[in-house]
């Protein structure tokens, strides 16, 4: 997987991944408010990721999708400045409509939580940071 992140102007950047671009920002006054910022993108991808897992586990027995929701809230503090909590509630509408079991409701919770963000969220990945320039790519 490869993203790159591009700078637009102001404190625009789009990121760009397979053909497909999201716009990142800043609220006003400091930016544009013309995309998420990067903490709410990372949190739109967890949530994206919980609902794909809360989808296939619905899908896979043909338990109702209509409405499927998930909210994620976040809230930034510590020092370093960084996401302290994060918060994730799967909505499911229509299977509450029809009655959801103790075992159905456990087995929804599981699934979401093998969704890949969420294991990395639990597992940090190794992080390696490079600073390129072309002065030192000369030298």
């Amino acid at each position: 997987m490869e993203v790159r992140v591009r700078y637009i102007e102001g404190k625009r950047f789009d990121a760009t991944a397979r053909g497909h671009r999201v716009t990142c920002d800043q609220p006003e006054p400091s930016g544009e408010d013309r995309g998420m910022t990067p903490p709410e993108l990372l949190l739109s991808a967890l949530g994206s990721c919980a609902a794909y897992y809360a989808a296939e586990y619905l899908r896979a027995r043909n338990l109702p999708l209509e409405g499927l929701e998930v909210r994620v809230t976040g809230a930034k503090g510590g020092r370093p400045l960084r996401l302290t909590e994060v918060s994730i509630a799967v909505d499911t509408p229509a299977l509450a409509a029809t009655g959801l079991d103790a075992s159905r409701h456990e087995g929804l919770r599981r699934a979401v939580e093998t969704c890949v963000m969420h294991q990395t969220f639990l597992h940090p990945p190794k992080i390696t940071m490079e600073v390129e320039t072309p002065e030192l790519a000369a030298v």
